[in-house]
């Protein structure tokens, strides 16, 4: 082989798959660890309150948060079946479930707003003179309702965000049938999320 003929091979990207996966998984330990954190503080303070968690529990929506729950698992379907779908080459397909993804994320967002503000409008929120005037471990659910639901809801945001950003990449083809690792990194991240809710739905919409 000439010198000539050796410059002209291409240069292939170097992808490493196997790291960037590793990755994920990584930084989806550390959010398992920050909600698991939460949990056992959630157990420790019901364990002491439970009378007054249980009577708090029943100011909860169950219809609404059993909603919230169909809505992030057919999220979950979406985005899976995105990855199936770029992985046999139908980009559009891929595309389109993507953002059908990020729509059922936003109705999710919108529901928990109009709860949040219904518990608002009738001061159960941290601080208000209503919930004061209630017992420690009534405060202590709303508090915990307000604080675990909060940081779901943001990582819901996060993972719209970052679905976005993919729903660029895959129209740009940047992200194809043959280098999906960044959709399916945000498929983990976006599966992590539904999982959690799964957990804060019976912690505080059932066990009452």
């Amino acid at each position: 082989m000439t010198m000539s003929e050796i410059t002209t091979i291409p240069e292939h990207p170097h992808r490493d798959y196997i790291g960037a996966k590793l990755g994920m998984w990584l930084f989806l330990f550390t959010e398992i660890l920050l909600f698991g954190g939460m949990f056992l503080v959630y157990s420790a303070y019901r364990e002491m309150n439970s009378s007054e968690f249980h009577a708090a529990g029943r100011e909860m929506s169950v219809t609404l948060g059993a909603i919230n729950t169909i809505i992030l698992l057919t999220s979950s379907l979406t985005m899976a079946l995105s990855i199936s779908a770029i992985k046999n080459g139908a980009k559009t397909r891929s595309l389109l479930l993507q953002c059908a993804t990020i729509i059922l994320g936003m109705v999710f967002l919108v529901n928990k707003y109009v709860e949040w503000t219904d518990h608002i409008s009738h001061g159960l929120y941290p601080g208000s003179p209503e919930l004061l005037a209630m017992g420690h471990g009534k405060i202590l659910f709303f508090g915990l309702y307000y604080v675990m639901t909060g940081i779901h809801g943001l990582h819901v945001l996060i993972g719209m965000g970052i679905i976005g950003f993919i729903v660029v990449l895959t129209a740009r083809g940047s992200v194809t049938g043959e280098d999906y690792i960044k959709l399916e990194n945000a498929g983990l991240f976006w599966h992590l999320v539904d999982i959690i809710w799964i957990y804060l739905f019976p912690l505080f919409y059932l066990i009452i």
